[in-house]
């Protein structure tokens, strides 16, 4: 298989084999690894693997713990509802991983509502790590050890609670895998996408010319790649302008689209 969970026990750890030194490693601990079949198993993050462009391995860290009944959770000292993840298992998890890269500083990153919410430019910051270990948080959250003593980095994927970090864990994984180089075919298409650039991505349009009277717009049937340029940067930011406007006060725009922005403000009527 391309990646595998791992249910069995300590031992079962993977080394860092020859071949991943030169790609990305990407280990992931889980109380629920059958959750990454599917989403790993298919399309671009699968194929990515198959060309050894990354490694992911699923661990399931309540092989850690040390009780008979493998126990990964406790009461809140204090009170309070719900169960508190402990902080063995997912200690000695991390360490049993690291103990195997050639490389010490690794970053740990916990999937969490309170973490820094993810967006493109974490995703390329992420995609320039050799290793990464994830950690998918559940119930109440994480001993508060874990986050000051072991945790590099918090991540949230958006301001709501999901039941648990997995689903997290598996967009920020699809995210960076396509970053990596080679992965998508063409550096273009990655230099493309929404929010590489500060804004939403132009529209885009296939065959047929025509349908049920709605018309691709001429220019891109110009074959004048200067014009179709100059269109779609234009389509690019009025997009970004009327959806999300935030972004662009956060772009790094050229003089050029800085006039084309002002040009949009005044033909939509905006101050």
């Amino acid at each position: 298989m391309p990646w595998r969970p791992f249910e069995d026990k300590r031992p079962s750890v993977p080394r860092v084999r020859e071949g991943e030194r030169d790609s990305m490693r990407i280990d992931i601990l889980s109380l629920f690894p059958k959750m990454f079949d599917g989403p790993f198993g298919e399309s671009i993050v699968k194929r990515a693997v198959d060309r050894s462009a990354v490694s992911i391995y699923i661990h399931n860290f309540r092989d850690y713990a040390h009780d008979r009944h493998h126990t990964v959770d406790d009461y809140s000292f204090g009170g309070g509802e719900g169960m508190v993840l402990k902080p063995e298992p997912i200690f000695e998890a991390v360490e049993s991983i690291k103990q195997l890269m050639d490389e010490d500083a690794v970053p740990v990153v916990l999937l969490t509502p309170q973490g820094r919410l993810f967006c493109h430019q974490v995703a390329l910051e992420l995609s320039k790590q050799r290793n990464l270990i994830l950690i998918c948080g559940h119930y109440e959250g994480v001993d508060e050890r874990i986050r000051q003593n072991l945790v590099s980095d918090e991540i949230s994927i958006g301001e709501y609670v999901l039941t648990g970090g997995e689903l997290a864990a598996m967009v920020v994984v699809d995210a960076v895998v396509r970053l990596l180089p080679g992965v998508l075919g063409s550096e273009q298409s990655v230099k493309n996408d929404s929010y590489a650039k500060g804004f939403l991505e132009y529209p885009q349009y296939t065959r047929p010319r025509v349908y049920r009277g709605w018309e691709v717009p001429e220019v891109l049937l110009s074959g004048n790649h200067q014009e179709i340029a100059r269109w779609r940067c234009e389509e690019a930011i009025e997009r970004t302008l009327l959806r999300r406007p935030d972004l662009l006060s956060k772009a790094v725009l050229s003089e050029e689209e800085k006039k084309l922005v002002d040009r949009i403000r005044a033909r939509r009527g905006f101050n």
